[in-house]
């Protein structure tokens, strides 16, 4: 047999065995062959053919082939092991970490700002008519007006809930209205500041125990409605004819709970400023709810069904010589109406509305390009100057152009001197001044400060550090300062180092203009005249109403905390709600809006570009 010499010559295999001598000598002239005839082989392919059978056992093991690659078998374990006591340190150090206790840092405590919301929040239990829910945690406080509009055969209608205005039991619906707006505007834009306190589902719940309310004052299942409820249970007393006086609310000293005195309903049925107001409630708490989407749409089926209404007649609820006009008597409606209009356009994104609030004429008639002796001041009365600052963050953030940028111009032209005339440099306002049911009180001093907080985050979000007042330039923080030093006016920087909070620090009112906080809760029906001694009592009230702002000092900063004065100790539910719209835009260490929450039904401002056209094909 013959093979292949791998060295060029033919290999004899030879079939028969040979001895070990001859395989001895073969094999020597084989190396001596190998030595002389293979010097062009390598030294390695030389060690393949040298070494024998143990020899090349040995070298193998000295290696690792890894496929792609020959290493030594000593780094190859080396490398290993490396690896593996870097897994159990590891490994180790995690279990360490998990398992020993962490001490982090305490939190700093809440600023009293947030304090102040905590409490604040608290008025709007304290107020609440109806069925209390179990967590109202108001002690001294339990069901009443369980028969609200039932009772008045004229009427006829549920009207059970709402909150009463103030310290009284009567339910005004065009105040309580405006302050259920004004704490929506605070949710939509600092819902995550709501959060962070603790405080989101408890102010939503107050939203919706009004909105609830007023979607019972008229037909909200209906399209179109010809009246509204305005008020319920007269405000003032009257005589009959035998000299004696009727019993209703401010004649009477009473516990809610113990009310047993007739409580009749008054309705109207021309009344524009009432009705877009409401309007404006209901809009702006379908953007709060806007997760609900089913009740979100009643919110806004009601708002629009009250918007037609408002619409139809030009007329004010409060006319001369009327019971509503005694108390919270309206001057306009043509400023609701720029008011509720932005809500509602900001609530449904129909541009009906934006064209209607952004009318040269409505503006004109709403005071829009004059000053008056309360410019500048947003009240239960007064919706302009919070119109125009709504309106103005349209233009801010999405700049609607044609045909509405003159007139948002214009309104955002009046926003900053306004902003400007709440500078301590101008002198516009009085500083404290009380005046009974006027929107010069410090009662309203919310609002002001929630105005110039807001504006300022506004300005803040559209990367503007600043405005112009005339020649001089104000830096955002200007803004913010002011209205810090409004708040803590109210919460005991003044000269008589008196928190005109209730139950915020320790010197605050005692003697609050209150029925339901100054009568025991003890088992005891006071009727009518027999809460008068409460009433006269020079005792401070048995029971705290927390988070109550009263009227506060006079203009020379002078204070009486009596309970029969109600101009300095009475709280409102208008005066609370802008106090915390203030309070919330404030608290914390960092500022911001919430910027696209108000869109969310606002549909795109241009329209959207058509899709690029396909690949040219030859």
């Amino acid at each position: 047999m013959y093979g292949r010499d791998p060295w060029g010559g033919p290999l004899e295999i030879h079939a028969d065995s040979a001895t070990d001598d001859e395989r001895s000598r073969n094999m020597d002239l084989d190396r001596a062959a190998l030595s002389t005839t293979s010097r062009q082989l390598n030294e390695t392919q030389q060690s393949w053919l040298l070494a024998g059978p143990g020899d090349q056992g040995k070298k193998k093991k000295k290696y690792v082939d890894l496929g792609c690659i020959i290493v030594s078998r000593k780094l190859f374990l080396w490398t290993v092991g490396a690896i593996v006591a870097c897994g159990l340190l590891a490994g180790f150090i995690t279990l360490i970490v998990k398992t020993v206790p962490r001490h982090h840092p305490p939190r700093p405590p809440p600023d009293n700002y947030t304090l102040a919301l905590h409490k604040a929040l608290m008025f709007f239990n304290a107020q609440r008519s109806g069925p209390l829910p179990k967590h109202n945690n108001v002690s001294w406080r339990g069901n009443s007006g369980m028969k609200d509009g039932m009772s008045d055969e004229g009427y006829h209608k549920n009207l059970v809930g709402g909150f009463y205005d103030a310290g009284d039991a009567i339910k005004f619906h065009f105040p309580m209205s405006f302050a259920m707006t004004m704490l929506s505007w605070s949710v939509i834009e600092y819902s995550a500041k709501y959060e962070a306190v603790g405080e989101l589902n408890h102010v939503k719940e107050i939203i919706k125990w009004g909105s609830d309310y007023i979607l019972k004052t008229f037909n909200s299942s209906a399209d179109n409605i010809d009246k509204v409820a305005s008020q319920h249970v007269p405000g003032w007393f009257w005589n009959t004819a035998d000299g004696s006086t009727t019993p209703n609310d401010h004649y009477c000293w009473m516990r809610p709970e113990d009310i047993d005195y007739p409580r009749p309903v008054f309705e109207c049925s021309s009344c524009a400023d009432l009705a877009a107001e409401m309007a404006a409630a209901l809009a702006s708490a379908s953007i709060v709810f806007k997760d609900s989407e089913t009740y979100s749409k009643k919110l806004v089926h009601g708002a629009e069904t009250l918007w037609k209404f408002a619409r139809k007649q030009h007329a004010i609820y409060s006319p001369q010589g009327t019971e509503a006009s005694m108390f919270y008597n309206s001057t306009s409606f043509w400023d609701e109406y720029m008011w509720g209009g932005a809500w509602m356009y900001y609530a449904t994104g129909n541009s009906s509305y934006l064209y209607l609030a952004t009318h040269p004429k409505l503006a004109k008639h709403a005071g829009a390009f004059w000053g008056g002796p309360f410019y500048g001041v947003l009240s239960w009365d007064n919706k302009l100057t919070g119109a125009q600052v709504l309106l103005t963050r349209l233009r801010m953030f999405l700049s609607p152009g044609y045909p509405y940028e003159e007139m948002l111009k214009t309104y955002h032209n009046q926003s900053s001197i306004i902003m400007c005339s709440y500078l301590p440099v101008f002198t516009s306002f009085n500083r404290t001044r009380v005046e009974p049911w006027k929107p010069t009180a410090p009662s309203v001093c919310g609002q002001r400060c929630f105005l110039a907080s807001v504006y300022s985050d506004y300005l803040e979000a559209s990367d503007t550090p600043g405005w112009y007042c005339g020649p001089d330039f104000y830096s955002t923080s200007v803004l913010r300062d002011f209205a810090k030093t409004q708040i803590d006016y109210i919460l005991g920087k003044n000269p008589q180092k008196m928190s005109y909070l209730v139950g915020f620090g320790h010197h605050y009112p005692k003697h609050v203009h209150h029925r339901g906080a100054s009568i025991p809760k003890n088992g005891v029906k006071y009727g009518c005249k027999g809460g008068w001694k409460w009433r006269d009592s020079r005792k401070p009230n048995p029971n705290i109403i927390v988070g109550a702002m009263v009227a506060g000092p006079d203009r020379h900063d002078g204070f009486r905390d009596v309970r029969s004065n109600y101009n300095y100790t009475e709280a409102t539910l208008a005066g609370n709600a802008g106090l915390v719209a203030a309070l919330i835009s404030l608290s914390g260490e960092a500022s911001g809006i919430d910027k696209n929450t108000i869109f969310s039904a606002v549909p795109p401002m241009f329209p959207t570009p058509p899709p690029p056209p396909a690949p040219w094909k030859p």
